[in-house]
């Protein structure tokens, strides 16, 4: 990886050379313009107003204009001969917890490299440091014309730097949240723990770009005269929600399903609608039928178990007229 800017961290007294190097890249697909009748690329190019012709990269330098429309020139060393520590430095200012930053603030990522042998022992030190006392460090430095806020952490045995917005250029949310009054029943919030408990955790690294795939694919098949693969069609629900506790209930169903699961298993339960009015009147012509059913049952048990009785009664008083004629015969 190649380093873009070359300084030192400042902690207290000691100084740790480093090399900045960029943490992050980009994987978006970039197009260019042409002209749509014969494809011609269209190209921007830089022309001094005042000759009228186009100039170099060599040529070019930074002016700030004025209010009156004045261009004060401004070079490079006029920036790095500015009377400000940052200039070089990562100047650590404070540690606090991680839990401090807002992430709003947070801004492009760097791993900082230590930069030659002698200062492997004061970034290691330092490394450590920040594990041991599970803070991060606020720091301030300059890059790319302006002074920026930094904060210090360790990821894995690297420390990295997240450049952070200054407080001030974070917008206030306020006129942000919607203006009605909105009351969220319990059941509505019951249903929506489902469905985060059902969607759960993820590993962020099996997440990729589902768009940048589609358009690969796009450019492939148009590069080989094939046909675009066309989009699936998609269900048209006017994008407006009639019933929240129903959409719910059928989220959670659809997160179980595509989880493999039964749809109506899981965690918490999901109820079909009904209104109190229906219940209570369910209930209270339940119990009635309930209890007729049970009386006629009750009774007939012990008419036959009396039958069962009177007949074991009549089949005891047989035997003695057998056992009579047995008798009879025996004396003849």
């Amino acid at each position: 990886m190649r380093s873009i800017w070359n300084g030192a961290i400042s902690f207290g007294l000691v100084s740790i050379p480093i090399k900045l190097v960029n943490a992050t890249e980009n994987h978006a697909i970039s197009f260019r313009q042409i002209h749509t009748e014969d494809g011609g690329r269209i190209r921007y190019r830089k022309v001094c107003e005042v000759e009228e012709r186009e100039v170099t990269s060599s040529e070019i330098g930074k002016a700030y204009e004025d209010a009156d429309g004045t261009m004060i020139p401004i070079t490079d060393e006029d920036l790095a001969s500015l009377p400000i520590p940052t200039a070089r430095t990562i100047e650590i200012v404070a540690f606090v917890p991680a839990d401090r930053i807002d992430p709003l603030q947070m801004d492009t990522a760097y791993y900082l490299s230590a930069n030659g042998v002698p200062a492997a022992k004061p970034y290691t030190l330092l490394r450590e440091a920040l594990k041991r006392s599970q803070k991060v460090a606020i720091a301030k430095f300059a890059l790319r014309g302006r002074e920026r806020l930094g904060m210090l952490r360790v990821v894995d045995d690297v420390i990295a730097m997240h450049g952070l917005l200054w407080p001030d250029e974070i917008r206030s949310p306020e006129s942000v949240a919607p203006d009605a009054a909105v009351t969220v029943r319990d059941k509505e919030l019951d249903l929506a723990d489902a469905l985060m408990d059902t969607l759960g955790e993820v590993d962020l690294a099996e997440l990729h770009d589902d768009y940048r795939e589609a358009v690969e694919e796009l450019i492939a098949a148009k590069a080989s005269g094939e046909a675009a693969p066309a989009a699936p069609s998609a269900e048209k629900s006017g994008g407006k929600v009639i019933d929240l506790m129903s959409a719910l209930e059928n989220s959670v169903r659809q997160a179980r399903v595509a989880r493999g699961e039964d749809a109506d298993s899981g965690g918490a339960e999901v109820k079909p609608l009904r209104k109190q009015t229906a219940r209570k009147t369910t209930a209270s012509a339940t119990k009635p039928a309930s209890g007729k059913k049970k009386t006629p049952a009750k009774k007939t048990t012990k008419s036959a178990a009396g039958s069962k009785k009177t007949a074991a009664k009549k089949t005891t008083d047989t035997p003695p007229a057998k056992k009579t004629t047995p008798r009879k015969r025996a004396s003849a």
